[in-house]
């Protein structure tokens, strides 16, 4: 891509465009505006890259996607250099692909870490932003761009008496990085989303005695994890490009065949043979490569809950155990179903004990332990492992202040309005890669698309002479539109009574919404390379320069 002159002044604290966060979006995004020859800035909180992958950093944290489309594909530097060791690659090996592609692509030099940003406010006389970092420092950049990801703002419960807890208190979403001696002790998790289920296998042999607390199971689905050979390397280095491609063109952003029939159009038989085959295969491959139809069609979905309960009373040797482990009043894909790697099987233990907090709630944490009615925990240690504010959280706690003094927080207090996900109308210049209102999907090639549409946008608007990239309000309310109709025609639309984050229902007080786009990411990316190849309508209301 050919490289811009901006004009833009050059001193110390002014950049074309400043950046937050350094994970696999912020990365990303600086690459592609270094490749335009824009003077860029990335804060990062942490002190290194990495993101989500930084801070997740609790025992047995892994990737639910296999690691040929966990990763990007526009460097060919990247990928004919690094080879992955695990299907689905851990937490370790994830963070030291980030730091490669870092180290690779040049990009440290333009990164500040140790840095949080506290208010960024939009200049409309001089159409820049001025960004205030939690040190007191301020810059201008003509573009601001959120790169703080979907699950970046962690969920803290507030339990009665948790202040009291003598013992020691963990989050999975904020792990000490020089790890936690859980030898012996006796442990409680509060939290059975992706992070709980991840973490109960790995901890579960060393403990003394896990307390598991459930307030919602989860339909979680068997993955199967092995070592890449070279020769395995080999054959997706030779196709990146084709893998990203075909995963485009799939609703879930992966590289997978689409199936042509619905579970409730085959027999008994057939049903069970294809069920069980994705199983095997583990992971996305059940949910999405089994049937057509069961994110949509209820009866179909029900066939799919009901194989899973089943595989769960095969699994838990225990039958009450089992019961309580089965979700009965939400349908598959009500919430985001995990992947899990031994996590029914480590019900069967003695030392892992289950408790059932749906009917009450935790009563009260004590100076010893957790109380659920008359029962009384005694515990040495408590991990948290109770998800995030997702899609919003990170944008809604920094004051990010666009036109007459609108907060971006207080946009949102109604009702989510966004342009694709993208941009927000009375906030110019102002992009976000994995925004709410963007696909329900896996989120590195999401983010491979946005960061690429983004800097497009910006070669549109710096070619053109156009002041100001900024959403209209008729293209907001097409797609608020959008992204309702496009959710309640899903069995997504149920997932309030699973305390979903994509509907914002796992944080108390969020607005019952979809935060994310259910039509699929194949409609949206479609849509959204229509927008560019059309001069971005809905994106700027400014003439176009004249032609010489």
């Amino acid at each position: 891509m050919s490289k811009l002159t901006t004009g833009a002044a050059t001193s110390g604290t002014h950049y074309d465009a400043v950046i937050i966060g350094a994970g696999f979006s912020g990365l990303g995004m600086l690459h592609h505006l270094n490749e335009l020859g824009m003077r860029s800035r990335v804060f990062e909180a942490a002190s290194g890259v990495g993101g989500t992958w930084f801070w997740n950093r609790y025992p047995g944290a892994r990737t639910d996607s296999e690691f040929y489309y966990y990763s990007f594909s526009f460097s060919r530097e990247v990928r004919e250099e690094w080879k992955w060791s695990e299907r689905y690659p851990a937490q370790p090996e994830v963070l030291r692909y980030l730091e490669f592609v870092a180290q690779k692509l040049d990009l440290n030099k333009d990164i500040a870490f140790n840095t949080k940003i506290s208010r960024a406010q939009f200049d409309e006389d001089a159409n820049l932003w001025h960004v205030t970092t939690d040190q007191g420092e301020t810059y201008t950049a003509r573009y601001l761009i959120s790169g703080m990801g979907v699950l970046s703002t962690p969920s803290v419960p507030n339990i009665k008496g948790v202040q009291s807890f003598k013992g020691s208190i963990y989050q999975t979403a904020t792990w000490p990085k020089e790890g936690v001696d859980l030898t012996g002790k006796r442990v409680g998790l509060i939290g059975v989303g992706a992070s709980g289920v991840q973490i109960v296998p790995v901890i579960a042999p060393v403990v003394k005695d896990l307390f598991v607390f459930q307030r919602t199971p989860n339909y979680v689905v068997a993955s199967s994890n092995y070592a890449v050979d070279d020769e395995w390397m080999t054959q997706i280095r030779a196709n990146y490009d084709d893998i990203h491609k075909q995963a485009t063109a799939h609703g879930f952003a992966v590289p997978f065949a689409k199936p042509s029939v619905g579970a409730k159009d085959v027999s008994a038989q057939e049903r069970e043979r294809v069920f069980e085959a994705g199983w095997k295969e583990g992971g996305f491959h059940f949910m999405l490569e089994t049937f057509n139809d069961l994110a949509t069609n209820e009866e179909s979905n029900a066939y799919a809950s009901d194989f899973i309960r089943q595989k769960i009373r095969e699994t838990v040797k225990d039958p009450l155990k089992a019961e309580l482990l089965c979700p009965k009043d939400y349908p598959f894909n009500g919430k985001r179903p995990p992947g899990g790697h031994g996590y029914y099987e480590t019900f069967n233990r003695d030392n892992v004990h289950l408790v059932d907090i749906r009917p009450n709630g935790i009563d009260e944490i004590t100076a010893t332990g957790v109380r659920v009615g008359d029962q009384h925990v005694e515990l040495d240690v408590l991990i948290f492992a109770t998800g995030f504010d997702a899609m919003t959280g990170a944008l809604t706690r920094i004051d990010i202040v666009g036109r007459d003094g609108l907060v971006l927080r207080d946009k949102w207090k109604d009702g989510l309005k966004t342009n694709m996900g993208l941009a927000v109308n009375g906030f110019p210049n102002f992009f976000m890669i994995l925004g709410p209102q963007t696909p329900y999907a896996n989120l590195p090639v999401a983010i491979q698309e946005a960061v690429g549409w983004v800097s497009r946008a910006v070669a549109f608007a710096e070619t053109n002479g156009i002041a100001c990239m900024e959403s209209s309000v008729e293209a907001e309310n097409a797609w608020a539109h959008e992204v309702h109709r496009a959710g309640s025609a899903t069995i997504m639309a149920q997932g309030g009574a699973a305390h979903a984050w994509f509907l914002g229902a796992n944080i108390p007080g969020k607005a019952r919404e979809f935060n994310v786009y259910m039509g699929g990411a194949d409609v949206y990316f479609k849509q959204c390379t229509e927008i560019a190849e059309n001069g971005f309508v809905g994106f700027h209301e400014a003439a176009l320069a004249p032609a010489g």
